[in-house]
């Protein structure tokens, strides 16, 4: 039994829509993935509401913060709010470096000089 070789059409004419397919079911498990670290961005943000106050201060955060963060539509991730805001404060805090002076010079001492001469030692007299 001999077989008959396809033409070069009939092989070329599944390949659009495979790669259709494909990209079809890529673009699918993307978004799925996406929505599953979502999701579990939101349980840790969740976690988050569970600290007292003075546990969110010490990361940086408020439980206005946390309001905002959950206020954002299900498919956004909350935990980008949250770290946007503590960027923020975080960049408030910082200042630029001054040096301190150690001795101004722009004027004479208020002190008066008692050219030397200590109150604990006498005042030579010429005799």
């Amino acid at each position: 039994m001999t077989s008959l070789p396809l033409p070069p059409q009939a092989l070329a004419a599944p390949l659009p829509a495979l790669r259709t397919l494909a990209g079809a079911i890529g673009t699918v498990t993307m978004a799925v993935h996406r929505l599953h670290v979502v999701w579990t961005h939101r349980r840790e943000a969740a976690a988050l509401a569970g600290f007292n106050d003075r546990m969110l201060a010490d990361i940086g955060l408020t439980r206005c913060d946390l309001a905002d963060a959950y206020s954002e539509p299900a498919w956004r991730d909350p935990t980008a709010v949250l770290a946007q805001r503590v960027a923020e404060r975080r960049a408030s805090r910082r200042r630029p470096f001054r040096p301190t002076l150690t001795r101004l010079s722009c004027g004479p001492s208020i002190v008066p000089d008692d050219g030397g001469q200590r109150a604990d030692r006498p005042v030579p007299t010429a005799e």
